[in-house]
């Protein structure tokens, strides 16, 4: 179990069920600002509570193992209806609390339930019938829960320039790119952090960084930065020949879509690029903003 401070263990200010990529931010950061917490893991990994949520389960043992939490915090996703209420009733059934103290819950979701090719914000239209979604709505109606819907997740060795051979893989591809939403671990963990000072139950928050990307000018960007790099270095331009040719091929394909499209410079506006996420609504509720910036 990890757990900050000297207190009794079975307390703690917030439970992260499943520690994973985010929580190499949110721990640190919980360090630093004397928040005490916990943290699980399925194999019980780096001293943290060995835990796997099984919705088909009633056994209250793994429960039992956890401390009582002011916050707990959902980071895997919760999938159609049942679960979120099972989670919660096992939860709040193995650990004795007065109405008045029961626990706060947080999941984390995706920005992917708003698909209006328009501005979208937390107050916007969702797709109701998504898996996650259906999760999400149980959850805020059967505990004091709050969900914070992600853009895409960058940080560290994930960095979203690495993401454009998944994505991009012929012109046709690439003309269909439009707006990239993100939002940096580091500001995820503040978003937790503020999320549990200020809680705000029965409400989903939309949140990114507050910048919206234009595939066509970050491949730009970045194919050009690749290049100048890789024909810069003369020792291994042999052998990246492949490489080379690639980001040649991709600086290209956007020179040919502004010419066919009518784009006469980049970034193209953000009113073409499809759906826009507005993040500004969590930020100024919790009264922080993002402190990472523009994604290069």
């Amino acid at each position: 179990m990890q757990i900050t401070g000297e207190h009794d263990k079975d307390n703690v200010g917030l439970l992260i069920l499943g520690a994973g990529w985010t929580a190499t931010y949110l721990i640190p950061l919980l360090k630093r600002e004397g928040v005490k917490y916990a943290a699980t893991t399925t194999d019980g990994r780096n001293r943290t509570i060995r835990f796997r949520f099984d919705p088909n389960s009633s056994d209250p043992a793994p429960f039992r193992a956890l401390p009582s939490a002011e916050t707990a915090l959902i980071t895997f996703p919760l999938l159609g209806e049942g679960q979120a209420k099972h989670l919660v009733e096992m939860y709040e059934s193995t650990h004795y609390m007065l109405e008045r103290h029961k626990p706060h819950f947080v999941q984390l979701g995706a920005t992917s339930i708003w698909t209006a090719p328009t501005w979208q914000d937390e107050s916007s239209p969702y797709e109701r019938a998504d898996p996650r979604a259906i999760a999400e709505d149980e959850l805020m109606a059967c505990s004091d829960g709050s969900v914070l819907n992600l853009a895409g997740l960058y940080g560290g060795t994930r960095q979203p320039r690495d993401w454009v051979d998944r994505v991009v893989k012929s012109k046709a591809d690439l003309k269909g790119k439009g707006a990239l939403h993100v939002v940096h671990g580091e500001d995820v963990a503040r978003a937790i952090v503020a999320l549990h000072r200020n809680f705000t139950p029965g409400k989903r928050w939309l949140v990114s960084d507050m910048h919206v990307y234009d595939w066509w000018d970050l491949v730009q960007d970045w194919a050009a930065q690749t290049l100048r790099s890789l024909k810069g270095n003369a020792g291994q331009a042999e052998s990246m020949t492949m490489k080379i040719k690639r980001h040649e091929e991709l600086l290209a394909w956007v020179g040919e879509l502004m010419t066919e499209e009518g784009i006469k410079a980049l970034p193209r506006d953000t009113s073409s690029l499809g759906r826009a996420l507005d993040g500004r609504g969590f930020w100024q509720r919790v009264g922080i903003w993002p402190i990472q910036g523009r994604i290069r």
